[in-house]
């Protein structure tokens, strides 16, 4: 009873510094755009929702899976062609993007779960590989020229995003919605039982849960939130090319996911601030990015097993600031 209840309080206070790190966060990129260029912002909010995604079956199911980059760059392919050769408004070529990624999760999903450990992850790299292939292939994507001159639109027919504050905080707003959504999704009884079946699937069975389907279920979310992301890139930089689908990308959304904190809320927005500035600032310098990353990412394994975030969590400085808010 009492370690229950150890638990419970400790759990609380995790919560309670992610809680004051959001809010921060949210007030920090609502005044970033007078300080900051608005489009490595926006770039920034749709790596850091594709690494959330990305968190949400890795971090709280226990899957590892190398094939997001099908998820993210397929909505960016579909959102991209929704909007120029179909149409559609921004947000209903996001819808697209979105519906289009969750159909891809299912179906990537529904065979990657009937296997575990290193031969689902394999099996998702297969299959992202030959959803490559086909965005190779397809008359639609053009090949590797991608879809380029995306119109932005107006959002609702009425804000015109071709305005880059605009975009800006609608991409902000997405992003919030976003978070949220995973937010709930993880707190809810639901993710309840995601957590038990990433802690001990052998137990979650015996206690009569379909591992499968709740698998399958995370899958297609995380798939989802994916999309959401891949779709608002595309509209951002008003592009989609192979870059987005290939193995590349999977690799750079897990090294984002790691080096911020795998199984926390904002580790994997951390994260993605961070490779995606390194990957900014060395653009026009002499060292290669890989490198550079690829050293911050050793580091990081060596010193900081949990991630960034969870580290601070658990360190003296994250135990003042719970002991500070509940004062």
């Amino acid at each position: 009873m009492q370690q229950a209840t150890a638990t419970a309080a400790a759990k609380h206070k995790r919560w309670n510094a992610e809680t004051l790190l959001i809010l921060l966060g949210v007030a920090t990129l609502i005044l970033a755009p007078l300080y900051f260029y608005p489009v490595f912002l926006m770039k920034v909010m749709c790596f850091a929702l594709f690494a959330c995604a990305f968190n949400l079956l890795l971090g709280y199911t226990g899957i590892l899976s190398f094939g997001h980059a099908a998820f993210f760059g397929g909505a960016a392919y579909f959102t991209a062609h929704a909007v120029k050769e179909w149409g559609l408004t921004p947000e209903l070529g996001i819808l697209v993007g979105v519906a289009g990624a969750a159909v891809l999760g299912l179906v990537i999903g529904f065979l990657a779960i009937r296997r575990q450990g290193i031969y689902s992850t394999m099996i998702t790299l297969a299959l992202s590989q030959m959803f490559f292939f086909f965005c190779l292939q397809a008359p639609f994507t053009h090949g590797e020229d991608g879809i380029q001159g995306i119109p932005r639109g107006h959002l609702f027919g009425l804000i015109d995003l071709k305005e880059p504050l605009n975009m800006y905080f609608f991409v902000l707003t997405v992003f919030v919605l976003g978070m949220l959504a995973i937010w709930r999704i993880i707190n809810s009884p639901f993710g309840m039982i995601l957590k038990s079946i990433r802690e001990n699937e052998n137990r979650a069975i015996s206690l009569g849960y379909s591992v499968s389907r709740y698998k399958l279920g995370a899958f297609v979310m995380s798939a989802a939130l994916a999309g959401l992301a891949g779709g608002l890139k595309a509209l951002v930089f008003q592009f989609a090319t192979l870059t987005d689908v290939s193995w590349q990308m999977s690799g750079e959304v897990v090294l984002m996911t790691l080096l911020g904190g795998i199984g926390t809320l904002v580790g994997p927005v951390f994260g993605a601030a961070l490779v995606t500035s390194l990957g900014n600032y060395f653009a026009t310098s002499e060292l290669p990015v890989t490198l550079v990353t690829g050293i911050i990412f050793m580091v990081c394994v060596l010193v900081f097993r949990r991630g960034i975030i969870g580290e601070l969590y658990a360190s003296r400085l994250g135990r003042r600031i719970e002991r500070s808010r509940e004062d």
